[in-house]
Protein backbone atom coordinates (compact mmCIF):
# COMPACT_ATOMS: atom_id res chain seq x y z
CA UNK A 1 0.00 0.00 0.00
CA UNK A 2 2.91 2.41 0.73
CA UNK A 3 4.70 2.06 -2.91
CA UNK A 4 1.36 2.49 -4.53
CA UNK A 5 0.96 5.77 -2.10
CA UNK A 6 4.16 6.78 -2.68
CA UNK A 7 4.35 6.23 -6.84
CA UNK A 8 0.79 8.31 -6.68
CA UNK A 9 2.30 10.96 -4.91
CA UNK A 10 5.76 11.35 -6.91
CA UNK A 11 3.32 10.98 -10.63
CA UNK A 12 1.58 14.09 -8.90
CA UNK A 13 3.58 16.40 -7.21
CA UNK A 14 7.26 15.30 -9.07
CA UNK A 15 8.96 17.88 -10.99
CA UNK A 16 11.56 17.62 -14.13
CA UNK A 17 14.57 19.59 -13.38
CA UNK A 18 16.08 20.97 -16.37
CA UNK A 19 19.35 23.25 -16.22
CA UNK A 20 19.41 26.02 -18.07
CA UNK A 21 22.41 28.01 -18.53
CA UNK A 22 22.37 32.16 -18.63
CA UNK A 23 25.46 33.44 -20.91
CA UNK A 24 26.58 36.31 -22.49
CA UNK A 25 29.24 39.05 -22.23
CA UNK A 26 29.95 40.78 -18.92
CA UNK A 27 27.23 43.57 -18.35
CA UNK A 28 24.84 42.15 -20.63
CA UNK A 29 22.28 41.59 -17.76
CA UNK A 30 22.71 37.98 -16.88
CA UNK A 31 22.17 38.30 -13.24
CA UNK A 32 19.16 41.10 -13.47
CA UNK A 33 17.46 38.73 -16.22
CA UNK A 34 17.72 36.02 -13.49
CA UNK A 35 16.37 38.28 -10.27
CA UNK A 36 13.47 39.30 -12.35
CA UNK A 37 12.71 35.74 -12.98
CA UNK A 38 12.97 34.23 -9.85
CA UNK A 39 10.81 37.57 -8.55
CA UNK A 40 8.22 37.20 -11.30
CA UNK A 41 7.71 32.93 -11.00
CA UNK A 42 8.60 32.49 -7.39
CA UNK A 43 5.69 34.46 -4.72
CA UNK A 44 7.30 34.86 -1.60
CA UNK A 45 10.63 35.90 -3.53
CA UNK A 46 11.70 39.19 -2.08
CA UNK A 47 14.64 39.93 -4.62
CA UNK A 48 17.81 41.93 -4.18
CA UNK A 49 17.74 45.36 -5.23
CA UNK A 50 18.54 45.55 -8.98
CA UNK A 51 20.61 48.98 -8.41
CA UNK A 52 22.98 46.81 -6.11
CA UNK A 53 23.88 43.71 -9.07
CA UNK A 54 27.61 43.79 -9.53
CA UNK A 55 29.57 41.56 -12.37
CA UNK A 56 29.04 37.87 -11.79
CA UNK A 57 32.45 36.43 -10.93
CA UNK A 58 32.10 32.50 -11.22
CA UNK A 59 28.37 31.54 -10.83
CA UNK A 60 25.12 32.81 -9.53
CA UNK A 61 22.41 30.01 -9.48
CA UNK A 62 18.17 30.36 -8.75
CA UNK A 63 15.46 28.05 -9.85
CA UNK A 64 11.56 28.83 -10.65
CA UNK A 65 8.74 26.55 -11.56
CA UNK A 66 6.86 26.20 -15.18
CA UNK A 67 4.20 24.10 -14.98
CA UNK A 68 5.51 20.34 -14.07
CA UNK A 69 8.76 21.65 -14.96
CA UNK A 70 11.38 22.73 -12.66
CA UNK A 71 14.29 25.69 -14.43
CA UNK A 72 17.36 25.43 -12.62
CA UNK A 73 19.24 28.65 -13.86
CA UNK A 74 23.12 28.51 -14.01
CA UNK A 75 24.28 32.37 -14.46
CA UNK A 76 27.79 32.43 -15.51
CA UNK A 77 30.29 35.55 -15.63
CA UNK A 78 30.77 36.61 -19.31
CA UNK A 79 34.48 38.22 -18.56
CA UNK A 80 36.82 37.05 -21.55
CA UNK A 81 38.55 34.95 -19.44
CA UNK A 82 35.55 33.17 -17.34
CA UNK A 83 34.30 32.38 -20.95
CA UNK A 84 36.57 29.30 -21.13
CA UNK A 85 34.82 27.97 -18.45
CA UNK A 86 31.33 27.84 -19.90
CA UNK A 87 32.13 24.30 -22.37
CA UNK A 88 32.23 22.88 -18.69
CA UNK A 89 28.64 23.45 -18.28
CA UNK A 90 27.48 22.28 -21.49
CA UNK A 91 27.20 18.47 -21.30
CA UNK A 92 24.84 18.81 -18.10
CA UNK A 93 22.41 21.88 -19.92
CA UNK A 94 19.23 21.21 -21.34
CA UNK A 95 18.86 25.21 -22.69
CA UNK A 96 20.65 28.56 -23.39
CA UNK A 97 19.91 31.70 -22.77
CA UNK A 98 22.04 34.26 -24.33
CA UNK A 99 21.72 37.94 -23.51
CA UNK A 100 23.32 40.84 -25.39
CA UNK A 101 23.46 44.25 -24.87
CA UNK A 102 21.46 45.94 -27.34
CA UNK A 103 22.41 49.37 -26.03
CA UNK A 104 26.83 48.38 -26.78
CA UNK A 105 27.04 48.56 -30.49
CA UNK A 106 31.01 48.49 -29.99
CA UNK A 107 31.01 45.41 -28.23
CA UNK A 108 28.20 43.51 -30.37
CA UNK A 109 31.20 41.67 -32.98
CA UNK A 110 32.51 40.39 -29.39
CA UNK A 111 28.84 38.93 -28.17
CA UNK A 112 28.52 37.32 -31.44
CA UNK A 113 32.22 35.61 -31.34
CA UNK A 114 31.15 34.51 -27.92
CA UNK A 115 27.97 33.58 -29.44
CA UNK A 116 29.31 31.59 -32.39
CA UNK A 117 31.84 29.38 -30.33
CA UNK A 118 29.15 28.20 -28.08
CA UNK A 119 26.65 27.28 -30.83
CA UNK A 120 28.99 25.38 -32.54
CA UNK A 121 29.60 23.32 -29.75
CA UNK A 122 28.97 19.55 -29.98
CA UNK A 123 28.09 19.18 -26.49
CA UNK A 124 25.05 21.48 -27.43
CA UNK A 125 23.77 19.61 -30.08
CA UNK A 126 19.95 20.03 -30.41
CA UNK A 127 19.84 22.08 -27.06
CA UNK A 128 17.21 25.36 -27.33
CA UNK A 129 18.26 28.37 -27.56
CA UNK A 130 16.48 32.15 -26.11
CA UNK A 131 18.50 35.27 -27.45
CA UNK A 132 17.56 38.09 -25.32
CA UNK A 133 18.26 41.43 -26.48
CA UNK A 134 18.20 43.03 -23.40
CA UNK A 135 18.12 46.72 -22.53
CA UNK A 136 15.20 47.22 -24.92
CA UNK A 137 14.17 50.61 -22.28
CA UNK A 138 17.02 52.55 -23.56
CA UNK A 139 15.98 54.76 -26.56
CA UNK A 140 18.91 54.74 -28.60
CA UNK A 141 18.95 50.10 -28.51
CA UNK A 142 19.64 48.04 -31.56
CA UNK A 143 16.52 46.83 -32.91
CA UNK A 144 15.34 43.02 -32.56
CA UNK A 145 16.50 43.02 -37.19
CA UNK A 146 19.38 45.17 -35.74
CA UNK A 147 20.93 42.38 -33.94
CA UNK A 148 19.47 39.52 -36.16
CA UNK A 149 21.50 40.95 -38.91
CA UNK A 150 24.62 41.27 -36.62
CA UNK A 151 24.33 37.64 -35.61
CA UNK A 152 23.54 36.65 -39.33
CA UNK A 153 26.52 34.62 -39.82
CA UNK A 154 25.87 32.31 -36.92
CA UNK A 155 21.93 31.48 -38.34
CA UNK A 156 23.65 28.13 -40.43
CA UNK A 157 25.43 27.64 -37.04
CA UNK A 158 22.52 26.79 -35.26
CA UNK A 159 21.30 23.89 -36.64
CA UNK A 160 18.33 22.18 -35.90
CA UNK A 161 17.02 22.82 -32.65
CA UNK A 162 14.56 25.73 -30.75
CA UNK A 163 16.24 28.91 -31.41
CA UNK A 164 13.92 32.09 -30.62
CA UNK A 165 15.46 35.46 -30.90
CA UNK A 166 13.33 37.90 -28.23
CA UNK A 167 13.20 41.66 -27.50
CA UNK A 168 13.92 41.95 -23.27
CA UNK A 169 14.26 44.24 -20.22
CA UNK A 170 15.53 42.94 -17.65
CA UNK A 171 15.17 45.99 -15.41
CA UNK A 172 11.88 46.06 -15.69
CA UNK A 173 10.74 42.59 -16.40
CA UNK A 174 9.53 43.27 -19.53
CA UNK A 175 10.22 39.96 -22.02
CA UNK A 176 11.11 38.03 -18.78
CA UNK A 177 8.01 35.61 -18.30
CA UNK A 178 7.38 35.30 -22.28
CA UNK A 179 11.05 33.97 -22.15
CA UNK A 180 10.91 31.52 -19.81
CA UNK A 181 7.74 29.86 -20.56
CA UNK A 182 8.93 29.55 -24.39
CA UNK A 183 12.00 28.14 -22.58
CA UNK A 184 10.16 25.80 -20.36
CA UNK A 185 7.78 24.62 -23.35
CA UNK A 186 11.07 23.61 -25.25
CA UNK A 187 13.00 21.76 -23.10
CA UNK A 188 9.81 19.68 -22.31
CA UNK A 189 9.92 18.56 -25.56
CA UNK A 190 13.60 18.16 -26.06
CA UNK A 191 13.92 14.05 -26.40
CA UNK A 192 17.82 14.80 -27.00
CA UNK A 193 18.41 15.59 -23.36
CA UNK A 194 15.73 14.04 -20.84
CA UNK A 195 14.83 15.87 -17.55
CA UNK A 196 16.80 15.01 -14.11
CA UNK A 197 14.04 14.09 -12.12
CA UNK A 198 13.75 15.48 -8.30
CA UNK A 199 10.54 15.42 -6.08
CA UNK A 200 9.29 18.68 -4.38
CA UNK A 201 10.29 19.60 -0.88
Amino acid sequence: MYTLLSGLYKYMFQKDEYCILILGLDNAGKTTFLEQSKTRFNKNYKGMSLSKITTTVGLNIGTVDVGKARLMFWDLGGQEELQSLWDKYYAECHGVIYVIDSTDEERLSESKRAFEKMVTSEALDGVPILVLANKQDVETCLSIPDIKTAFSDCTSKIGRRDCLTQACSALTGKGVREGIEWMGKCVVRNVHRPPRQRDIT
